[in-house]
């Protein structure tokens, strides 16, 4: 299969390519602009530093993907997750109360005059019991009713989006669908709107038939330790299953002893163990 032109947005390279790039922000500006849904453009932002040290001994050091700062003080935080994540929400909100911590201690504690903080997050899987791919968050009473907006959780999750080009109005529609579909995409079935300026940028750094040699070595250093990553990261996974189906073995064993009804051998069978391990776990009861 002929290997696509186009780098994927969502890969790390493509990210800190689109994202990330600093001399030419306008994709990103837009972007911001439709993921908070504002009418108001953006008209600058600043990278800030995306690391931040232990507040104590105890405490963890962090590191999102990217940290950005517009011309009215709007903090911006933008983390891309590939793997499935369950636990992913509490994760964005320990960045969010940082930066929170942040800017707080920067003002002496001022409280009357806080930026808004967005956590805006790219999902390719599915961890929300929601229905549609975009979701808000912010604190609201029990009746659903607003109490703050300063801080917001943005959720992007990719795998929930599923409108044809003919349906897309939206530049959000146009942001995710680019993002999901780019480097799959036959270039005589590109959308008009990836002529739109702001996309047409994103993807020319995504052209790998443009690279210079020093960004094509730089890409293929990042594509072989994300390779290494999710290999590792599937061995963890194999492994955990591998222990949690073990233990789930070794129950049914202690469970089936316990009823003194079938042999060690019967057992084994039953189970799908060695006798070995049978006659071990009923020595050890």
């Amino acid at each position: 299969m002929q290997t696509s032109i186009y780098i994927p947005i969502i890969s790390d390279y493509g990210f800190k390519a689109t994202f990330g790039n600093e001399a030419d922000n306008l994709f990103l500006r837009t972007a911001l602009q439709a993921l908070i849904k504002s009418e108001i453009p953006i008209r600058e932002v600043h990278f800030d530093k995306n690391a931040f040290e232990a507040l104590t001994i105890d405490s963890r050091s962090g590191i999102f993907d990217l940290s950005c700062t517009d011309e009215n003080g709007t903090q911006f935080i933008v983390e891309m997750q590939l793997g499935y994540a369950p636990y992913f929400v509490q994760r964005m909100k320990f960045y969010a109360l940082h930066k929170f911590n942040t800017v707080v201690e920067r003002g002496e504690f001022d409280y009357a005059n806080l930026p808004k903080i967005y956590a805006i997050a790219f999902l390719e899987k599915s961890i929300l019991p929601t229905t549609h791919f975009h979701t808000i968050a912010n604190l609201r009473s029990e009746q659903g009713e607003i109490i703050d907006s300063q801080m917001s959780f943005i959720m992007v999750e990719l795998a929930k989006f599923n409108k044809p080009v003919a349906e897309i109005e939206t530049d959000l529609d146009k942001l995710v669908y680019t993002m999901k579909t780019l480097h799959t995409t036959e270039p005589t079935q590109y959308p008009a709107f990836w002529n739109e300026e702001w996309l047409k940028r994103a993807i020319d750094e995504l052209d790998t038939r443009k690279m210079t040699p020093e960004e094509r070595a730089y890409f293929a250093r990042v594509t072989a330790a994300n390779a290494e990553a999710v290999n590792a990261e599937k061995k963890r996974i194999e492994e955990a299953e591998e222990r949690r189906e073990n233990l789930v073995k070794s129950e049914t064993v202690k469970n089936l002893l316990s009823l003194g009804i079938l042999t060690n051998s019967q057992i084994a069978q039953t189970v799908g163990v060695s006798e070995a391990s049978v006659r071990k776990l009923s020595s050890d009861r």
